[in-house]
């Protein structure tokens, strides 16, 4: 659905396969970038959208008895005058929940998320909640996807600047998975532990569960992982596929 920023990652794989040290000079001058359609995900410089005047949801009349409680996920651009754009809907609840979800949203006023001091457009979720007692909703703003920083020098060659034998691949585009029961309450602790193969090019190859949480969880933190980018494993300052194990983590509903 949303594409993590391939011309970021590139440009640092090509300043890798050239020799660690350059690499790492060439990785501190690249700026965040945004993804193809020009939008950024907030990341080591991109801030987040916030949310500056809500609209409530009401909620909505004469609906099934088994939509009484439910949540709407909607996944939407905030543009650089802190508009909604682009609005889809990542969780379905009704389609009654989800259209009051939309039109509360579009009326909502935004603060855009900045590069730097410019404003610029960036990707989050929000997130309506409706609840049995049939009380106004609040939308609220998720940030379950996010770019991370590239690495830096000292992670990659000795104290003679020279390439460290192996380096593990390492995250800069993390997702965090979803809960399959929104209003469901797990007495363990809401982290799973996914072993990924990554290749040359930084991509996921492989993803499989090493430690799960059950109830049904376990297919959201893979599917989340195949949605990760990663600054790929590196032997002698050359881009290798490798494995390691990564922690991933379930959006806080």
């Amino acid at each position: 659905m949303r594409q993590a920023k391939q011309a970021w990652i590139l440009l640092a794989l090509t300043a890798i396969a050239v020799r660690a040290q350059d690499a790492m000079i060439a990785s501190r001058q690249v700026h965040q970038a945004p993804d193809k359609d020009g939008v950024y995900y907030t990341g080591p410089e991109v801030t987040a959208p916030r949310l500056l005047s809500t609209v409530y949801v009401p909620y909505p009349t004469d609906v099934p008895a088994k939509e009484i409680q439910g949540m709407t996920v909607l996944a939407m651009v905030i543009d650089a005058n802190g508009i909604p754009a682009h609005i889809q809907v990542l969780h379905r609840h009704g389609e009654a929940f989800d259209q009051a979800a939309i039109a509360a949203v579009k009326q909502s006023k935004f603060e855009p998320g900045k590069l730097g001091d410019k404003p610029v457009p960036v990707w989050i979720d929000v997130r309506v909640v409706f609840r049995a007692n049939r009380s106004q909703a609040v939308p609220q703003v998720l940030i379950a996807e996010r770019d991370l920083p590239l690495p830096d020098e000292s992670q990659f060659v000795n104290k003679h600047h020279n390439p460290l034998p192996y380096t593990p691949p390492i995250p800069i585009h993390t997702v965090d998975a979803d809960f399959a029961d929104s209003f469901a309450t797990h007495p363990y602790v809401q982290v799973a532990i996914v072993d990924v193969l990554v290749g040359e090019d930084g991509l996921p190859k492989e993803v499989r569960v090493r430690r799960g949480l059950g109830f049904g969880l376990d297919k959201k933190a893979e599917a989340a992982v195949w949605q990760y980018r990663f600054f790929p494993a590196t032997k002698k300052g050359q881009p290798i596929a490798a494995r390691r194990n990564v922690m991933v983590d379930f959006t806080k509903f």
